[in-house]
């Protein structure tokens, strides 16, 4: 986790989805699932944040999308933008990276998903990938 002394904030294109993060973020993880791929038009790249350190500051244009049993995907409905990720039953919110503002401090942590990535691209960059969604990531 990447410890933050001011708040990270964030949004939409368009500025009808705005939020902050006032606590730690967990360093991104770049998920290569079906559903991420459809969602963001690629992969989908989320540091996440506890719910308790998260605030909707502007909260017009979101819609959330149950995207299956477990979990769901908040967007923007105006612009488009893919904002959230939350399971359900779970105090923590991820949040697409690029939505952030500004500098971050974060750095990509692992990728997950990677059995179902597309043959386009290669996953170069040395870091732990996993098939699937390992255990040892569920708790940062």
């Amino acid at each position: 986790m990447v410890e933050i002394s001011e708040i990270h904030g964030g949004g939409c294109l368009c500025g009808g989805v705005r939020y902050q993060v006032a606590g730690p973020l967990r360093d991104v993880i770049a998920c290569h699932c079906g559903q991420c791929q459809k969602s963001s038009g690629h992969y989908f790249a989320a540091p996440s944040a506890a719910l308790s350190d998260f605030k909707l500051n502007e909260d017009r244009g979101l819609k959330w999308y149950k995207s299956s049993a477990w979990a769901e995907r908040g967007f923007c409905a105006d612009c488009g933008s893919n904002l959230f990720w939350r399971m359900k039953d779970r105090d923590a919110i991820s949040i697409l990276a690029g939505s952030l503002d500004g500098e971050t401090g974060l750095k990509t942590r692992a990728h997950i998903f990677v059995a179902d990535k597309k043959d386009y691209y290669e996953i170069a960059d040395g870091l732990p990938q996993f098939a699937s969604y390992p255990k040892e990531l569920e708790n940062g």
